[in-house]
Order: C-alpha cells, then sequence, then structure tokens
C-alpha cells in the first residue's frame, strides 16, 4: 500500500488511521469544550446582567416567584361560597355588582412607582395578565376600571365601561372593572401585588388593603399565600384573591381561554 507516495506494510497504515482518527477526535473535543466555556460565560454574564437589572427596577426587595410560600387551602377552615358572578364585561370576564374597593389616586399621575414608568403607549415586550378579586368582611369590592391610566378617556358600551387611553400608560392596569391586571412592561421582571397598590395610591399590608382593616388573606389559584401581601408574585393567567377580614369567602376562578385574554 502506497500512503502520501512513500510504500507503507498494511499495519503501518492502519496504525497511522487510527492516530489521525484520535487527533481528529481530540481536536473535536478542544473545540466543544471552549465552546461549552464560551457559553458557560455568556450565561453568567446574562445572569448576572438579569440580577442587576432585578435590583436596579425593584430595589432589590420584591419577592420573586421562586421565593413565595403557599400553604394548603385547607388550612383556612370552613369557606364561604363565592357568590354568583356578575354580567361579563367588555374584556368578557364578570364585573362583580358591588361599590369599587376605592378610587383611584390623583397621586398617581405619571411618575415612577416602584420603578415603574408611564409611557404614552402600551409595552408588550412582557405581556401577561393576572385576575384580582377582593372581599372584605365577605362582601366583594369592585377593582375598578382605570388604575394606571392617568387621566383615561374612558367609553360606556353595552357591557360596561372600558378605559381606552390616556395621558400614559403604567406598566401595570386595568382597562375595565373586572379585576383584570394587565401587565404589559418593556422589561420582564417579577411584579408584585404591592407594585399593582401602589400604582393605585392605596395601602396595603397584612391588616391593611385600601380602606379596609383588618386580617388580610391572600389565596393564589387555590393556594394561601403565607408571606407578606405586598410580595405576591402577579403571574400569568393567575386567579388572585384578596380577603380582609371575616368570613372568608372560597376562591372565585375566571375561566381563562374564553377571555382569550
Amino acid at each position: 500500500m502506497v500512503m502520501n507516495g512513500v510504500p507503507v506494510s498494511g499495519r503501518s497504515s492502519r496504525e497511522s488511521r487510527r492516530r489521525a482518527i484520535e487527533q481528529a477526535r481530540q481536536r473535536e473535543a478542544r473545540r466543544r469544550r471552549r465552546r461549552l466555556a464560551a457559553w458557560g460565560g455568556a450565561a453568567l454574564v446574562l445572569a448576572g446582567a438579569g440580577t442587576g437589572i432585578g435590583i436596579a427596577v425593584s430595589g432589590g426587595g420584591t419577592a420573586s416567584a421562586a421565593s413565595a410560600s403557599y400553604a394548603a387551602l385547607s388550612t383556612l377552615g370552613d369557606l364561604k361560597a363565592s357568590p354568583a358572578p356578575g354580567p361579563l364585561g367588555p374584556e368578557k370576564v364578570p364585573v362583580p355588582g358591588a361599590q369599587a374597593l376605592a378610587g383611584t389616586s390623583p397621586a398617581t399621575a405619571g411618575q415612577a412607582i416602584n420603578g415603574i414608568s408611564c409611557n404614552t403607549s402600551e409595552q408588550t415586550l412582557f405581556h401577561v395578565h393576572t385576575h384580582l378579586t377582593i372581599f372584605v368582611n365577605g362582601q366583594q369590592r369592585q377593582v375598578p376600571a382605570a388604575i394606571g391610566i392617568p387621566s383615561a378617556v374612558v367609553a360606556q358600551g353595552g357591557t360596561g365601561t372600558f378605559a381606552e387611553s390616556g395621558a400614559c400608560f403604567y406598566w401595570l392596569h386595568t382597562h375595565a372593572a373586572d379585576g383584570v391586571i394587565h401587565i404589559e412592561s418593556p422589561v420582564k421582571r417579577t411584579f408584585t401585588l404591592g407594585d399593582f397598590f401602589a400604582e393605585w395610591g392605596q395601602p396595603l399590608g397584612p391588616g391593611q388593603v385600601g380602606p379596609a382593616h383588618g386580617k388580610v388573606t391572600v389565596i393564589v389559584n387555590g393556594q394561601v399565600f403565607t408571606g407578606n401581601p405586598r410580595d405576591v408574585p402577579l403571574g400569568s393567567r393567575e386567579n388572585l384573591q384578596v380577603e380582609v377580614g371575616t368570613p372568608l369567602v372560597a376562591p372565585e376562578t375566571i375561566n381563562w381561554p374564553i377571555t382569550g385574554l
């Protein structure tokens, strides 16, 4: 057999091929290690950048969804049956036939709140929705339209009031009095119930929700949140219920697939 113009034995030829294959494998292994090292470094940089953004935007005091703690619904004991849903509103979500917990506040008129800006148009890089239901001593309260939309322009239709536009849109806002919180943000981060109430201009804590005082219980997708109500993370298509005082009411849910939100 001839290799590179030089006669070689069959055994030598096989040995040369074996060495060539082994060298190729070693080169490929080195390339893979270099790629993995590069990817790992990039991931580390991105993770650090994400942490930096989170601290800069939220001030470092916002609970993450991963750190949230929950207990079984059964720990609350017997619950009052939830009321019949109200008529469907403009977002095809029931609007409670009850008075609003509180009106919108003129104090939140466009300045940044908890690192959340008010932009001239809705920002949809990060776009999810959460449903909020509120009870005070067993009686339902509305979450009003136009929270987070200063100087809202409101349209009145056959299905109810809808805030179409305004001076600006905070990244968390409501269009209708159906409890749907629109989370429309130019950055992906953990938003909390405390952020929403800050935009609403209403206090929130273990003993108070807006003007209502009493022990506060928060139920998220059928589980009891065990921390400070302000730290409840707002997730996509969650059914979130805040209750002040007693009796406690069984969690209300909405059918998200029907809403199209």
